[in-house]
């Protein structure tokens, strides 16, 4: 069974940048050209790039759109969202020359819609992430770069989606995000045994290789690497040859 290793680039202001927990006020910017270090990636023997505009995410605009069809020539196949809130925003980032785009917010807030999509353009380009966080004893989906909070669960998306065709999951526990604390492990579990057909991507809190092992244990079909790359933890070789 193949699995993935997934770098990320997180942009914002044009920047290189990673958030904690998704605040947008804990912020690290970090002294990258961002082709540059797809390019980098790329070289090391990544096929696929993650690539997130955290403006468009939170204010539902691209504001990195230049950068991201610059880095989506590169060379890697560019799994790419934040912002993407209808068929022209979709349409944009395929023109662009993303692979697959990432549906986040929209995925939530109007999952009928996305149902076309995915009839439209097929499964393989397209991901569905539904990142989340515990409240109050169930795994809750904010949006809007995790700014606002939304009725609908985990624990009802995600199989909705598996019953009607989706094929890409990405999944990040919020209160991971950025931390370095390790995957949250009962949840990807979790996800493997509600919406198995899904290839889930593990995302939040990668600090070792030892974690992207135990990720795949637990059902991930992929790993999305963000900090831990960064700052020099792993290198992608290393993530690749494990």
């Amino acid at each position: 069974m193949s699995f993935a290793i997934i770098p990320a680039i997180d942009l914002r202001n044009g920047q290189v940048v990673r958030l904690k927990q998704g605040d947008y006020t804990q912020q690290t910017t970090y002294d990258h050209h961002p082709a540059t270090l797809a390019q980098r990636y790329a070289g090391a023997g990544a096929q696929w790039l993650h690539l997130v505009d955290l403006d468009g995410a939170r204010d539902g605009a691209f504001a990195n759109l230049q950068v991201m069809e610059a880095i989506a020539h590169a060379g890697l196949m560019v799994q790419a969202g934040g912002g993407v809130r209808s068929e022209d925003d979709l349409r944009r980032l395929f023109d662009a020359g993303v692979s697959r785009v990432v549906l986040g917010s929209v995925a939530i807030r109007e999952p009928d819609a996305v149902l076309d999509w995915l009839e439209t353009y097929g499964a393989d380009r397209l991901t569905v992430a539904l990142d989340t966080r515990r409240i109050d004893g169930r795994w809750a989906l904010p949006s809007a770069g995790w700014t606002a909070m939304e009725a609908r669960s985990l624990d009802e998306l995600a199989p909705w989606y598996a019953d009607r065709g989706a094929r890409h999951l990405l999944c990040t526990d919020i209160d991971r995000d950025g931390m370095l604390a390790g995957f949250n492990l009962d949840l990807y579990r979790h996800l493997a045994s509600i919406a198995p057909s899904l290839k889930l991507q593990a995302s939040g809190g990668v600090r070792s290789l030892d974690d992207i092992r135990a990720a795949r244990e637990a059902g991930a079909r992929g790993v999305i690497l963000g900090r831990a790359l960064l700052e020099g933890r792993f290198t992608v070789e290393e993530a690749l040859a494990c």
